[in-house]
């Protein structure tokens, strides 16, 4: 077999066997197939798709590169959950926690930012000394010890995938529903996990726009997973706003910190609140969604969940001072404060247009090489159906380069939208 082959054969609308997946995964895998080739074939599938049985077996190829970690010997029953990515979600470092509190071992691995969305490691990465690179001994050792490990993806789990996933942020391929589902999939296969509850994100500030996409894209996830002898759970939530306030990586550890003292923004406790108790029933920690619940709250409201991630930063290395006196953590030279430029009800706010400043800004990638800034980004004050009087504060803007601010407060500015009449806010989650 060739390659090039391959490339062609999807870019004509071939449907690729088993065999010729499996050839190329594990050659790109390898080295032996180049970064270019891998960028062809990420693009014929974008314009061209897979059928499902091309997207299971790119997912098992993917998952099979590499090692595929088992956990039974740790943990009685492993744990993860996913987002599809959105702007502002820091779901995971509260969600984690609550459900550690709960007493369900929770370890996961988590990737860097992709396009206008932003990425757990580099939100972790604030916290100074904070140890992303766990080996997979490490990983299971810690879960072992703590219940919950938060950490990258391993090197020896689905390393195609790994490559895979850096250059479809600087290739354009990253809205592609074969190529998110298989590199999510394959993810947490390889990581071990039995139970699996995927966070499908749609809206403008979601990789599937559309709610019909986002459907289709847990529904092929769920089939995935089920095929790997998986239990799945897929959820799907709004991204036509940012989640929370924060959008911005030192920005967003903050308010997740807030938010495990039982503060942080309606929407975004809520959001943690329901994820965790997904993952909780499934696992048998509680016997339906209501008490599920009630155990995530109290997880919150003692204490305990604090202390949990309080604990995984001391024990990944981190200095924990910067998480007690959260105002430690990377802090941008330049913050402006912007008014309303009319009174109103917010009938839009347009969260690609706020993750793709916030990018601009440093907080992102443009190509894989890239540094982060992790102090810049934004407030986002108000959310979609709050009624905002002229000159009130609408959004603040933290960044490092006076230029960059001025672009970033264009851009935040035009992401806002407002009418004479009432608006709807906007739903959490979709049934």
């Amino acid at each position: 077999m060739r390659a090039v082959d391959i490339i062609i054969k999807k870019r004509e609308r071939g449907e690729l066997t088993r065999a010729e997946i499996e050839f190329f995964i594990n050659g790109f895998a390898k080295g032996e197939i180049p970064d270019y080739q891998a960028s062809a074939l990420a693009m014929a599938v974008l314009l061209n798709g897979m059928t499902p049985q091309e997207t299971t077996d790119l997912t098992l190829a993917m998952a099979h590169s590499g090692e595929v970690l088992d956990l039974s010997d740790v943990v009685d029953i492993a744990v993860d959950k996913h987002s599809s990515g959105g702007v502002g979600d820091k779901t995971t470092l509260v969600v984690l926690p609550i459900v550690a509190a709960c007493g369900l071992p929770c370890g996961k691995m988590s990737g860097r930012g992709l396009g206008f969305s932003g990425g757990t490691l580099d939100k972790l990465e604030s916290i100074p000394g904070y140890n992303v690179n766990l080996s997979t001994e490490q990983f299971k050792q810690q879960l072992k010890d703590i219940g919950v490990v938060l950490t990258g993806q391993s090197a020896d789990l689905a390393p195609a995938d790994g490559k895979l996933y850096a250059l479809r942020d600087v290739t354009g391929t990253v809205p592609s529903i074969p190529l998110i589902a298989s590199s999510i999939m394959s993810k947490k296969i390889a990581a071990g996990a039995d139970v699996i509850v995927l966070d499908v994100k749609t809206g403008n500030g979601a990789f599937m726009e559309t709610l019909e996409d986002a459907r289709k894209l847990a529904k092929l996830m769920v089939s995935i997973g089920e095929l790997a002898g998986r239990h799945i759970t897929a959820l799907l939530s709004d991204m036509n706003q940012p989640l929370g306030f924060a959008v911005g990586n030192a920005l967003e550890v903050k308010e997740a910190i807030d938010t495990l003292h039982n503060g942080g923004p309606a929407d975004f406790r809520e959001h943690c609140l329901h994820v965790a108790a997904h993952m909780l029933v499934p696992c048998n920690r509680a016997p339906n969604l209501g008490a599920a619940r009630q155990m995530a709250e109290s997880a919150l409201e003692n204490g305990s969940a604090w202390e949990k991630f309080r604990l995984l930063v001391q024990r990944q290395g981190g200095d924990v001072s910067f998480v007690d006196q959260p105002e430690r953590l990377p802090k941008a030279s330049l913050t402006e404060t912007i008014p309303s430029p009319e009174s109103g009800y917010l009938s839009h706010i347009d969260a690609r247009l706020i993750g793709e400043a916030s990018v601009a800004l440093g907080a992102g990638r443009a190509k894989k090489t890239d540094p982060v800034d992790h102090a810049v980004g934004f407030e986002i004050l108000h959310k979609v159906g709050e009624y905002v009087e002229k000159g009130a504060a609408l959004f603040v803007v933290h960044a490092n380069d006076l230029q960059k601010l001025e672009d970033a407060r264009k851009q935040a500015l035009l992401a806002h939208q407002f009418s004479n009449s009432c608006v709807e806010s906007l739903p959490l989650f979709y049934n």
